[in-house]
Formats: C-alpha cells, sequence, structure tokens
C-alpha cells in the first residue's frame, strides 16, 4: 500500500511543490488542511479538505505530514505532528533559531519518526551540474564560489512573508537554499561577514543580503535582492583550472506553476540558452556544458526509501541546524558589523 501523506497548507507550495511531488514519488494525498478548499479539490479530486490541523494529526489513514503553512508556524506543526505520531516534512525554513531545530529533531529521535526539510534545490538542474563539474575536478581547486538568487519583486505585499515575524524575510527564504549549498559543495566555513538589509520602500522583513564566508583560502560569497531586474550569473565559480559560469534560474518552479507534471518527459532540462559556459583557464576557450536534469522529486523517493527502508532521510535536521545557525550568525554580524568566527557545532544524530 502506498504511503500515506497530509499537507498542511496548500497554497503555492503546497499546491505546486508538494502535492505533485509527492503523488510523483508514489505517496496518496488522502487529506489536506486549507482555508480554500477549491484549488485542493481541483487538482486531487476526491481528497478530504479540513479545517484545522488537530483533525489531520488524529486521523489513522495518515502516515507522514508535509508542512507547507507559514514560515512561523514550521515548529508549532512539526512539534504536533511528531508527538502524533507522524514522520514530517517541513518546508525551509525549520525553524528561525537552532535551538527550535534541535528541540525538533530532540521529538523526532524521542518519538522514533523522520524528520527532513525540503531543500528542494539540491536537486536544481545547475546546482547538479555544478556538483559534478567540481566532482570531475574540472574546475581544479575551487579558490572562489559566488552564487546569488535576483528576483524583482519591489512593492511590498500584504502577505505573510511580508510581516516582522520570525522565520520570514529574504534570508530564510531564499538565503537557506543558497546557504545548504554552499554547505553540500564545501562543508562548514570557518568564519562570515555579513550584511543583511530592508531596501523597499515599507518594508518589515530583511529583504536583501550579502554574506562573504572563509574555509581556509576559500572564499564564498552569496546574496539575494528583491528589487533587481538582471539578476546577472546566478553561479559564477573560480577554480585553479577553470571557471564556471551559469545565469538563469532552475525550471522547475516554473514548470510546476504552469501545471507540467513531474512525470513529464522533458520536467527538469534546461533551455538551451541557459546552459553553462566552462571557461578554461589556460586557453581561454568556452565549453558549453549540456546540463543534468534537475529533479526535485529525487527528495520525496528518497524520504518514501527512509520510512519505507529506515534510511537516512534526504535532508537532516542535522543539516538544517547548521543552516539556521549560519543565519544566526549572519544576522548578528550585520548587526554588530564585525566578522563571526563559527565555532564547530554540537553535532545532531538525524534519523
Amino acid at each position: 500500500m502506498a504511503l500515506r501523506a497530509g499537507i498542511i497548507g496548500f497554497g503555492v507550495a503546497g499546491r505546486y511543490f508538494h502535492a505533485p511531488l509527492l503523488r510523483a514519488a508514489g505517496f496518496s494525498i488522502p487529506a489536506v488542511v486549507t482555508s480554500k478548499p477549491a484549488p485542493a479539490q481541483e487538482y486531487l479530486g476526491d481528497v478530504d479538505v479540513l479545517a484545522s490541523t488537530d483533525e489531520l494529526l488524529a486521523r489513522k489513514d495518515i502516515d507522514m505530514v508535509t508542512i507547507a503553512s507559514p514560515s512561523p508556524l514550521h515548529v508549532e506543526h512539526a512539534a504536533a505532528a511528531l508527538r502524533a505520531g507522524k514522520h514530517v516534512v517541513v518546508d525551509k525554513p525549520l525553524a528561525p533559531t537552532s535551538a527550535e531545530v534541535s528541540e525538533l529533531e530532540h521529538l523526532a529521535t524521542e518519538h522514533k519518526r523522520k524528520l527532513s526539510v525540503f531543500q528542494n534545490r539540491r536537486w536544481d538542474s545547475d546546482f547538479l551540474t555544478l556538483k559534478k563539474l567540481i566532482e570531475q575536478g574540472r574546475l581544479g581547486e575551487i579558490n572562489s564560489f559566488h552564487a546569488r538568487w535576483d528576483r524583482f519583486r519591489p512593492q511590498v505585499t500584504d502577505r505573510w512573508r511580508e510581516r516582522d515575524d520570525p522565520g520570514n524575510g529574504i534570508l530564510y527564504d531564499l538565503g537557506t537554499h543558497l546557504i545548504d549549498q554552499a554547505l553540500m559543495l564545501f562543508g562548514q566555513p570557518e568564519w562570515l561577514y555579513a550584511n543583511a538589509f530592508t531596501q523597499r520602500e515599507n518594508g518589515r522583513t530583511v529583504d536583501g543580503f550579502e554574506i562573504l564566508l572563509g574555509q581556509g583560502k576559500l572564499r564564498m560569497t552569496i546574496g539575494a535582492s528583491l528589487i533587481c531586474a538582471d539578476g546577472g550569473h546566478r553561479y559564477r565559480v573560480n577554480g585553479s583550472q577553470a571557471s564556471f559560469l551559469k545565469a538563469g534560474l532552475d525550471q522547475q518552479e516554473a514548470q510546476l506553476r504552469a501545471g507540467v507534471e513531474p512525470d513529464e518527459h522533458f520536467f527538469g532540462t534546461e533551455p538551451t540558452e541557459q546552459w553553462g559556459t566552462l571557461v578554461h583557464g589556460e586557453t581561454g576557450h568556452r565549453e558549453v556544458i549540456t546540463p543534468e536534469t534537475g529533479r526535485w522529486v529525487s527528495f520525496y523517493e528518497a524520504m518514501r526509501e527512509a520510512i519505507e527502508e529506515d534510511k537516512p532521510v534526504p535532508v537532516s535536521a542535522a543539516q538544517a541546524y547548521d543552516t539556521i545557525r549560519i543565519i544566526e550568525a549572519a544576522l548578528t554580524s550585520s548587526a554588530m558589523g564585525c566578522r563571526i568566527d563559527l565555532q564547530p557545532a554540537a553535532p545532531l544524530v538525524s534519523r
């Protein structure tokens, strides 16, 4: 029998990310919690639309809960789901603070449930391509890593994301992806210097940031802005043998929003005009790189195996802890205007 997933929240993330990916990975979706039943019924058909989280967690036909509610509610909903004996996937960020991440991890261990964080951008086409190039040694020893994620959204809207609540702001939104990718490629940095700021008129949350991280000779810079019409390079990575340049964003979000299902043969493929370029240092030759296919469904396939075969979850709470710890240090650095040395974190053991 297929594993049964309930979804808390059926806005953009629940409708266009989690529901299609869950179904493509072999989960059934008996019930969702949302105040707007029409989108859930239209997409999922015969689904129970519930008014409260308590109703969902009381059900016996739910094995796993995907939490796609607003970020300030993630800790509350995740804790309740774990206490109810459900396996849990939480859309990023897992929590506003590393202390709360630790508390959720302890709950998962206590109740012998799987807990994972939806860091889907590990399965972006361009990130998979860059990771492969580095693993193959085609860039040589990496000396600088530059990653940006810029958008043009100059108007502050009346949405929960724009409110000054814990876990909101672009550093917790796009920043979690950029930090997670840097950690996956290079491991923990030794220090950072950061500036987190608000630039838009009437803005109440952080809507831009720049972070410089150091690890030995390696320098990593990551940043994002919501008032940038041209994001330029998504990645610019320099090594002792070559540089990799890549513009444009992974296509999976746009495809899902357009109604493309993850099992379509062209899902996750990049248009040729977005393919990255490898610039060889000795000759200056520019080589267009055929990209890997993006595959967000890999997250839920791995989550299914974690539950059915007791394998590790695709993104652990320990990894989320490292990401949130860097966000906390970045906010401290920005507030104090100083470099923060990052001491080794106490280990978390994730199921």
